[in-house]
């Protein structure tokens, strides 16, 4: 499998604060076991769908995850989650690196400059 590029400065900020959360750390963890949906993560995690579903986003924008939305035997809709592969060399050099890409604007806060729920 190719390696992806190196992230921008915003991409590294946005991928950083969103694994800053221990829910989502253990998302990602569970996913490298292969995929799965969301009833079942939720299961296996120990947290409420809605708290998952809050995580899953955060990571799929930050693009950690991907989601596939298939439809069950039965005809129930079914939404499947994976990681997607990702790698950052976390250095002094590689952050320097990134550091002419990164805009003014934090990509890791809202609109309003709060940072993230952490």
């Amino acid at each position: 499998m190719k390696t992806p590029p190196p992230p921008t400065g915003d991409e590294l900020v946005l991928m950083l604060a969103t694994l800053a959360n221990p829910h989502r750390l253990r998302v990602v963890a569970a996913l490298t076991g292969g995929r799965t949906y969301v009833s079942q993560l939720a299961r296996d995690l120990g947290i409420s769908r809605a708290l998952l579903q809050v995580h899953l986003k955060k990571l799929e924008t930050a693009g950690l995850v991907s989601a596939q939305l298939e439809i069950s035997p039965d005809g129930k809709a079914m939404k499947f989650y994976e990681v997607t592969p990702f790698a950052v060399q976390l250095t002094p050099d590689s952050i320097a690196a990134a550091m002419p890409t990164l805009t003014a604007a934090d990509p890791a806060q809202g609109r309003d400059g709060e940072g993230s729920d952490r």
